[in-house]
């Protein structure tokens, strides 16, 4: 499985290791006297922006280390990630959004690579650049119609299409975006990026953002003069960009520390990560 996208609030866990095998006798019913050790798992929840990184990272970490650990994965948004971890329900939690005053005490924000949010528009409505204060404009309502935005093929009403107040997508974009301009009361919310991608697809009259990872099929609207590209997101071009974080009690332990130590430290969890996204290294 090389990642999990899921298109929905529900936590739905996905299996990422192999199990291993159980061998008996040749023709017999006796097993073998010593007993395997039993393989520990990593369980993470949260970001859904996270998610496909997280998985594909682990999926190259089980094949760099086979049978040394299995891992679990969930989604629900960062601040469900935050909130598990810091609870002890899961031993990671992803978030796509910086630390905040309000978060539980005594969690480690541990990095692990930076990520693009775009402004996305349907591919019939290709809108060009926009700066701060038009994006500002539309997402707070201010500008309503297509009709007044310089650029846009579309006409009529501008539907708004954004993130729940759980994820850290919507955390960032804020910060990044918005300002301290306040999101207009009509816009859709979405539990995830794949469902704010599907309704943008959808609808010639949408706006919204997403990872950059989940752009694709979609029109990303240059920002502030730069295209949302992975290439200009690395150069450091493009403004739009946040961090993705793995959450844990504490310093990280045991497995855990090996996985996060080898994401921030070796070339193969670097490859991964610039695939789609921005590494720390």
């Amino acid at each position: 499985m090389t990642h999990v996208r899921v298109a929905g609030a529900a936590l739905v866990v996905a299996a990422l290791a192999v199990p291993a095998a159980s061998f008996g006798h040749a023709g017999g019913s006796v097993r073998a006297a010593a007993k395997k050790p039993k393989v520990p798992v990593i369980t993470m929840s949260g970001s859904t922006s996270v998610a496909p990184l997280a998985a594909k990272l682990a999926k190259r970490y089980l094949k760099q280390y086979p049978r040394t650990v299995k891992f679990k994965l969930a989604q629900g948004g960062s601040d469900v990630g935050v909130a598990d971890v810091a609870k002890g329900r899961v031993t990671i939690g992803n978030s796509s959004r910086d630390p905040k005053p309000s978060d539980p005490s005594g969690l480690n924000f541990n990095k692990i690579a930076r990520d693009a949010i775009c402004v996305v528009t349907n591919p019939g409505n290709a809108v060009g650049d926009l700066s701060q204060s038009a994006v500002q404009d539309i997402f707070s309502g201010k500008v309503r119609d297509w009709g007044d935005v310089p650029g846009a093929s579309a006409s009529g009403p501008i539907n708004l299409v954004v993130r729940t107040p759980a994820s850290g997508t919507q955390d960032a974009f804020q910060k990044l975006f918005m300002g301290s301009a306040k999101i207009a009361d009509s816009a859709a919310q979405k539990a995830s990026n794949g469902l704010v991608q599907e309704a943008v697809k959808s609808d010639e009259q949408a706006i919204g953002y997403v990872s950059l990872a989940f752009a694709q099929g979609l029109h990303s609207v240059t920002f502030k003069g730069t295209a949302c590209t992975l290439r200009d997101a690395k150069s450091g071009a493009y403004e739009g960009t946040r961090n993705f974080w793995m959450v844990t009690r504490g310093a990280p332990t045991g497995p855990a520390k090996k996985f996060i130590s080898w994401i921030q430290t070796n070339a193969n969890a670097a490859k991964v990560i610039s695939t789609e996204w921005v590494p720390i290294q």
